[in-house]
């Protein structure tokens, strides 16, 4: 997964202009096209968004905006790449401007979970999974 990381005028909801969304449009269908791209989505500003945080039995929950937009999410890719370095590679190639921050993570895949993933907990990963892929076309 790749996450693009808010600034400031991402948290103020300025959208990108023709020219980065022309520049965006041709490196996703580079992506799409050499099979890496899964998905990929732009994030409105935390301003329209909500946190829940749980505790004691209960929740709390807090409307945005959030502070430390550094620490925030505009967007997001999920590839699928054959390496860290690859998705480094392809990361390096995207149309961002000065000082934009892009973080790389790992999605985690049933194997990962060994033995605590039993037959039965795969089964109903595979209806989930069949149920997305519903919704996706609708």
């Amino acid at each position: 997964m790749i996450l693009v990381k808010a600034d400031k005028n991402s948290e103020a909801g300025l959208l990108p202009d023709e020219k980065l969304l022309t520049e965006m449009g041709k490196y996703n269908e580079e992506l799409a096209k050499a099979g890496i791209m899964l998905a990929a989505e732009g994030l409105h500003p935390t301003s329209k968004g909500a946190r829940l945080k749980f505790g004691g039995g209960k929740h709390t929950v807090t409307n945005g905006p959030f502070p430390e937009s550094k620490n925030l999410v505009a967007g997001f890719w999920i590839w699928r790449a054959k390496s860290k370095d690859e998705a480094i590679e392809w990361v390096k190639r995207a149309p961002f401007s000065e000082g934009a921050e892009i973080e790389i993570r790992q999605v985690h895949e049933a194997e990962d979970f060994g033995e605590a993933f039993t037959p039965e907990l795969r089964k109903q990963e595979e209806r989930v999974a069949a149920q997305m892929a519903t919704n996706a076309n609708r």
